[in-house]
């Protein structure tokens, strides 16, 4: 893709035959500063095709993508949907309005973002109605999929950092959403509280204390940024896991994480149709590993 500095830029806005400028970033940030005379249409927005003739409506006139900076790529994004939606002059601002302002140009200024919000620090109290824990459970052939309710939790901060936490799952509100309305599940739950599994009469919680997070460098935000170690108590029995999260702060300000992990569930003396454990199972063979899908957010 066609790229053009700034000063060139700058040399042909002030032509007779000027450029379209389409900036490509968030609307807060065209909003706070922006070339004079652009045009925003945030790339991001799946509403982006549909503004597009609005924004651009010539699609021979030369077009000037504008992003951030050198290594974001929205720029580039947007130069790729503008060559499949036909626009024949295209070119990428170098280094983006960064470099637009490193250069010394105009800028448009206007009300700047909000400042991040404070690291959290002591204890925070999860936020009940948006934590989630998803299950799924597999045989050979097939799976079931479903949730358990958490009941109460929270999480510890020290300067920002996790230092520990604690989650309470109520076992009885075990709910398998693949059969859900089929005559089916409430079989299917009856059996997995049951001694064969869960055992929720005698253990009707499950909680899960964190005893050492880490966060794992040269991460960027939407990868597993954080390591976590835990103890899990289940039907009595305690045993440790250990797993990776991509954790954050909401632009509210709240805590919030998001992991995948999976635990063999014989360790916690949940033993109905294993492989390991029992010599033919026919139809009744159960894989041992359990998948959880946990969110995590906090008031």
């Amino acid at each position: 893709m066609k790229t053009i500095d700034s000063r060139t830029l700058q040399a042909a806005l002030d032509g007779k035959s000027p450029p379209k400028v389409l900036d490509v970033r968030l609307a807060d940030d065209f909003g706070t500063a922006h070339i004079p005379g652009a045009t925003n249409n945030c790339v991001f927005e799946v509403a982006f095709h549909e503004r597009l003739r609005e924004a651009a409506p010539d699609p021979n006139r030369p077009t000037v993508l504008c992003g951030a900076t050198d290594d974001s790529h929205e720029a580039r994004m947007a130069a790729e949907k503008l060559e499949r939606g036909g626009y024949t002059d295209l070119a990428i601002l170098d280094g983006g309005l960064a470099a637009w302002r490193a250069a010394g140009m105009p800028v448009e200024e206007g009300a700047p973002l909000a400042s991040a919000p404070e690291p959290p620090d002591g204890r925070r109290e999860l936020d009940l109605d948006e934590c989630r824990l998803q299950w799924l459970g597999r045989n050979l052939l097939n799976k079931h999929f479903g949730t358990i309710r958490i009941t109460a939790g929270h999480l510890d901060f020290s300067g920002g950092t996790l230092s520990g936490g604690e989650f309470t799952f109520d076992l009885r509100s075990l709910r398998c959403d693949d059969l859900d309305g089929d005559p089916l599940h409430d079989v299917l739950i009856g059996h997995l509280l049951d001694h064969d599994f869960l055992d929720a009469d005698a253990h009707p919680e499950c909680r899960l204390v964190i005893t050492a997070a880490e966060t794992l460098p040269d991460t960027a935000p939407g990868q597993q940024n954080l390591r976590i170690e835990a103890n899990l108590t289940l039907r009595g029995v305690t045993e440790p896991v250990a797993f990776t999260a991509a954790a954050g702060l909401t632009p509210e300000g709240r805590a919030a994480a998001q992991a995948s992990f999976a635990i063999d569930r014989t360790r916690w003396g949940i033993l109905y149709g294993s492989g390991r454990f029992f010599h033919r199972l026919a139809g009744h063979l159960v894989n041992d590993l359990i998948d959880f899908d946990v969110r995590i957010v906090t008031t």
